[in-house]
This record gives C-alpha cells, sequence and structure tokens, in this order.
C-alpha cells in the first residue's frame, strides 16, 4: 500500500481555503476540518466548554450550553493573554480529534489526506505532521469584502481577526503551492484546485 500524502491547507480569513478543501473533497481527498473541529468541541456539549467556563466564567457560556462567539470574539481579540488561554484549552483537543480522523483515513486507504488548519503555519507542530503546503492566497481588501458579505461582522472586527493571523508574506513563505484567489469563478477556483492532485502525483 503506497504511502497516504498529507497536505496542508491554510490561508487567512474569507480566502476561499473552505472551498478549495470541498473541491479537493470532491476529488476523493480526506479532509480534516480543523475549524469544524473546534466549533464542535465549543458547541453545547462539546469537550472544551467544562474548561472554557472554569476559565473564563459563564459569561461566556451561553444559556444552551455553548460557547458564547460574540463575547469571546470581543475578548480574544483585544486581549492576546485570553486569546492564548483559550487556545490553550482548544487546540490539544482539535489536535487529539484530527489525529483520530487522520487514522480513520489511512484505515479507509484514503491516498491523500488535506488537513484544513487555519493557523497551520504559526502552529510548529501542524508544520511537521505534513508533507507539503498549500495556501491560498488573496488581497486583505478581498478577505474584508468576503467575510462581511456572508456574517454580521463590521470592517473593523474582520480587520482586527485579520491582523490576529499571521503576516500574508509568511504563509506564502512556507507555501509549496499558491492558489492566488482574486478574481477567480469558482470554476476557475476549481481548476485551480484540480492541479493539486496532478502536481503531488495523485
Amino acid at each position: 500500500m503506497a504511502p497516504t500524502l498529507r497536505l496542508g491547507l491554510t490561508g487567512g480569513i474569507g480566502s476561499g481555503k473552505s472551498t478549495v478543501a470541498g473541491f479537493l473533497r470532491q476529488r476523493g481527498a480526506a479532509i480534516i476540518d480543523a475549524d469544524a473541529i473546534s466549533r464542535s468541541m465549543t458547541a453545547a456539549g462539546g469537550l472544551a466548554i467544562g474548561a472554557i467556563g472554569r476559565e473564563f466564567g459563564t459569561a461566556f457560556i451561553t444559556t444552551n450550553g455553548a460557547l458564547d462567539r460574540n463575547a469571546m470574539r470581543q475578548l480574544a481579540y483585544t486581549d492576546s493573554d485570553a486569546r492564548r488561554r483559550l487556545e490553550d484549552i482548544i487546540h490539544p483537543l482539535v489536535g487529539q480529534e484530527a489525529r483520530r480522523q487522520a487514522a480513520d483515513a489511512v484505515e479507509r486507504d484514503k491516498s491523500c489526506i488535506v488537513f484544513d488548519i487555519p493557523l497551520l503555519v504559526e502552529s510548529g507542530y501542524w508544520r511537521r505532521k505534513v508533507d507539503r503546503v498549500i495556501v491560498v492566497d488573496c488581497t486583505s481588501e478581498a478577505q474584508v469584502e468576503r467575510v462581511m458579505s456572508r456574517s454580521e461582522l463590521t470592517r473593523e472586527a474582520v480587520e482586527k481577526i485579520i491582523a490576529s493571523q499571521t503576516r500574508r508574506e509568511n504563509r506564502l513563505k512556507a507555501a509549496d503551492w499558491v492558489i492566488y484567489n482574486v478574481g477567480l469563478s469558482l470554476e476557475q477556483l476549481a481548476a485551480e484546485a484540480g492541479q493539486i492532485p496532478l502536481r503531488f502525483g495523485l
């Protein structure tokens, strides 16, 4: 059995990373979605809720037992220590579940596992766990416009999120393959994503 190729997929908020992941899933790759795992951990009854309540207080937990994302977002993007404490709770749980899903993909004989990790470049851990890094890149203005169009976040809130992530240049330096997602239709973006399996011999 050929070894499973492990690709890291990353990009800033609003870059189109998750859309590219969807195209790769259509082509048979197993997708490990760190954001989806994180959301499950902070949903009502999620594994992170107890620790978050103890660390930050019940003001950050909704009445139905989920993380109050708006309250935590306001805190985490203005207080770097609070963001670090939150990450210290969530990231180990995400890593544990990601490893479980990856092992399951190997058991199912998947030839490619794509780790969809927003903070892949910032995390030395994940960079060491993948064979190649794919970056979905775009301008900061494109990021702001896309996120505002799909959410209730203000421009200021989106810009704070962008500022909290690694610099665009750092992601590009870490990349083995870059998709520049500005001015592309969905069909064109799908075609770009379709080059990835060819590039890596899948």
